[in-house]
């Protein structure tokens, strides 16, 4: 009985022996140790040993990522607050141990180093904010979130930190404020829709009178060709019809005929024309002998052009009276 009583105490010291000896680290994790309340070393992840009762484990430092999201307030320059929804991811710096020293022992415990680091970002942020007016804020965004890096950086690696980012998910104004914005938001659209719709209705208007102004030269232009073209063709038809006469009139004197016959002939084609183009219904004329020989001479007048040196007699020789 002893025997057994013996081997368990044995067993039971082996244990706690153990127990004590032996320190298991989990991974991403840095223990520090302790010896009579001083630094001594750190134990790395995996198994590790410690000396019973005098080296104790004072803190277990994850060395992952961390994030923390805040809420705060800020006012700007002229007097109006804002309100900031913003996330910070931070980390341990290295796995020095100088830094590692400094996450043990700069701070009593986690929660001081929060508050200490959210007090940080959220003083930064306001200092940063009320040299700015209001509607800076919400331009600056980008600005903000550099603002707070380059001023904090220093300070949390003395802490054997580093931020790693910091993202400002939302700013918001007061109700009144917002409502205001909107107000001068759609104000600002309006006049916006209108200026271009006043200038898509200016393009369209000059569009139009260009397009105006180009028809009207093209068709100046085309009756400007139209009326030479049908000042060529009379002068054309002047021409062919004084030729024809001319050559009749040559071959008339030849045959020894008088030549007023053809100034009759155009006469009767001309009453012919009169009767199947005019409009009207009646043609007065002056059927009279008299009448007649009147109306040749005139013909004779106006319709037998002078004849070149080439055709025919000189140009001093005219036609002979048609007979009466």
């Amino acid at each position: 009985m002893s025997v057994l009583i013996a081997a368990a105490i044995v067993i039971a010291v082996v244990l706690l022996v153990t127990a004590l000896v032996v320190v298991t680290v989990q991974q991403a994790t840095i223990a520090v140790i302790t010896m009579f309340g001083k630094y001594r070393r750190m134990m790395m992840p995996g198994l590790n040993f410690r000396i019973p009762l005098l080296e104790r484990v004072h803190q277990r430092i994850s060395v992952q990522n961390r994030a923390v999201e805040l809420q705060f307030q800020a006012i700007t320059a002229d007097q109006a607050n804002v309100y900031f929804t913003a996330m910070l991811l931070y980390a341990v710096l290295d796995q020095a141990e100088e830094t590692i020293k400094n996450v043990a022992f700069k701070f009593i415990d986690e929660k001081s180093f929060m508050q200490a680091l959210i007090r940080s970002v959220e003083g930064t942020v306001r200092s940063y904010v009320a040299t700015k007016r209001q509607a800076e804020v919400l331009s600056q965004r980008q600005e903000i979130i550099r603002h707070v890096k380059e001023e904090l950086d220093t300070q949390l690696e003395n802490w054997g930190y580093h931020l790693l980012d910091i993202q400002v998910n939302d700013i918001t104004f007061d109700a009144v404020i917002t409502q205001s914005m909107a107000q001068v938001v759609a104000s600002n659209n309006l006049k916006i829709a209108a200026t271009n719709e006043g200038e898509a209705l200016l393009i369209r208007m000059t569009k139009a009178a260009e397009a105006e102004g180009a028809a009207v030269r093209i068709n100046a232009q085309a009756e400007k060709e139209a009326s030479q073209l049908r000042g060529q063709g009379v002068a054309l038809f002047r021409e062919e019809v004084a030729a024809g006469m001319a050559v009749a009139a040559a071959r008339m004197e030849e045959a020894r005929l008088d030549a007023s016959f053809i100034l009759f002939a155009i006469w009767t084609e001309a009453l012919r024309h009169f009767a199947s183009e005019g409009k009207g219904n009646v043609i007065f004329l002056d059927g009279s002998p008299e009448g007649m020989e009147h109306t040749l001479q005139q013909l004779m007048a106006i319709g037998l052009a002078p004849r070149s040196p080439e055709t025919g007699p000189s140009t001093d020789h005219h036609a002979s009276s048609a007979p009466t």
